[in-house]
């Protein structure tokens, strides 16, 4: 199995943490503690990976290149998703973390990989499964469509500032949940 299925595997597993939640296996305070507690193991295995050079074989396969020396995808992806939690309800930090587990990777193994700008049809969509997940969730038309597409743009482009690659792991979780909060508070009531 190629590296980039691996990645996209491990990418989709991380739906555990919502499905948690959507199962009512745990509930969202116990969700929201069980992420902090992910998050900090992954900042102590990043802090032990680039400080002290732990050089596990999964850490070459599971992390791209641009990864190696910055803090890599896994703990954004957590960080994301935390961030998600702790600072929106449930009703808008779980889409936007599905977003990241579903959608993402269905993104990249549909698009252009590393570090450009994805085809429209990809784009196209990452948007339409963000749609889907969103509307699924009960959110109105309009909010469930600007989740969406503020996690399409999180996903269509990686920013490089000061030769560091801020990674779509953190910024589809956040940027969704931001907009879908805003979206419920302002944008008019359009269901299906």
């Amino acid at each position: 199995m190629g590296s980039e299925i691996k990645r996209r595997l491990v990418h989709a597993s991380g739906t555990g943490y919502p499905a948690l939640y959507l199962l009512d296996l745990a509930s969202y305070e116990q969700l929201q503690l069980l992420l902090v507690v992910s998050s900090v193991a992954a900042l102590a295995l990043e802090g032990v990976r680039l400080l002290v050079g732990l050089d596990w074989r999964i850490f070459d396969e599971l992390t791209r290149e641009y990864e190696q020396d910055n803090i890599a995808g896994y703990a954004l992806y957590m960080f994301g998703m935390t961030a998600a939690a702790l600072l929106f309800e449930p009703r808008v930090a779980i889409p936007a973390m599905l977003m990241l587990t579903i959608a993402d990777p269905i993104s990249g193994y549909v698009g252009s990989g590393e570090l450009g700008v994805k085809a429209a049809h990809t784009l196209a969509l990452t948007f339409g499964v963000c749609l889907l997940i969103a509307s699924l969730s009960g959110l109105p038309l309009v909010t469930a469509a600007l989740g969406a597409l503020a996690a399409t743009l999180a996903d269509g482009a990686k920013p490089v500032i000061a030769g560091y690659v801020i990674d779509d792991n953190l910024t589809i979780p956040v940027g969704a949940a931001v907009v879908m909060y805003f979206g419920l508070q302002y944008a008019p009531e359009v269901t299906f």
